[in-house]
């Protein structure tokens, strides 16, 4: 398993019972490549065995960006998403992992949550988003999906019609639309972000972790049975990346461009 010592995607930080677990790629938007998400893995694996770590914030690094998913131009350049430990691009594990972990995990959304990184803060048991954050849902227009936890569990926190439309249109929402919807718990100004997600990790921090390890495997016992789906979900989506219409969407993305998937039809 990689040192925290050793990321280079992420950076992590312990303080006052708080692991702070930070994208880092700003550049990219703080999108996911391979290595990211190795690094997220480790880190939250580290926060989980420390004794000294009653809560966790998961958030991204400058003002523009939470994360962005996966990292289209490293899939458009290179076919994949870069070296992992494990020759696999481990996402589906870390969607596991945010939920496995007995700590509670909250979000502090500083920019955009879009597209797998929309996931990631929907999986997090509480989300704290900056009013400039933007929200929302890229798959099929860039030859991808999320058919497990990113629609399934989504369809819970907004309900049906709500989770549809974040899919099917792929449009983008503001953090008031997304505290109005319940896809988010609080909306704060931007300076205030990490502010008040610590002041919620420190409240977190002080309470029993053995009933808040209980509490939070229960609400997942309602949801666990997705992690079935996702399973299925991401077997096809391994196929699918492969076709044609697949590579369309990310070659469009990266050519700034609208995708032509009529020849699909």
């Amino acid at each position: 398993m990689i040192k925290p010592s050793e990321f280079t995607d992420i950076t992590y930080e312990v303080s006052e019972l708080i692991a702070t677990i930070t994208i880092n790629r700003p550049d990219r938007y703080n999108a996911l490549r391979g290595r990211t998400v190795d690094e997220l893995l480790a880190a939250f694996k580290h926060a989980w065995v420390d004794k000294k770590v009653g809560a966790i914030i998961l958030t991204g690094a400058g003002e523009k960006a939470f994360c962005t998913g996966g990292d289209q131009k490293e899939r458009s350049t290179t076919g994949g998403y870069g070296d992992t430990e494990t020759g696999m691009f481990e996402i589906e594990s870390l969607h596991k992992l945010i939920r496995a972990v007995p700590k509670p995990v909250i979000a502090a959304v500083n920019g955009f949550a879009i597209g797998g990184g929309h996931v990631l803060h929907v999986l997090c048991d509480l989300s704290i988003a900056s009013e400039t954050a933007k929200f929302g849902q890229v798959g099929p227009r860039v030859g991808s999906f999320d058919a497990g936890f990113g629609t399934a569990y989504l369809a819970r926190v907004v309900g049906e019609k709500r989770a549809r439309e974040i899919w099917f249109l792929c449009e983008q929402y503001d953090a008031a639309t997304a505290e109005r919807w319940g896809l988010v718990n609080k909306v704060v100004a931007p300076n205030q972000l990490i502010l008040s997600a610590r002041e919620w990790a420190k409240k977190v921090a002080s309470l029993s972790p053995t009933a808040l390890k209980t509490l939070k495997h229960s609400f997942n016992a309602d949801s666990d049975h997705i992690g079935g789906i996702q399973s299925l979900a991401f077997d096809v989506l391994d196929l699918y990346t492969e076709t044609d219409e697949s590579k369309e969407g990310g070659k469009a993305f990266t050519e700034k461009r609208s995708p032509d998937f009529n020849q699909f039809r």
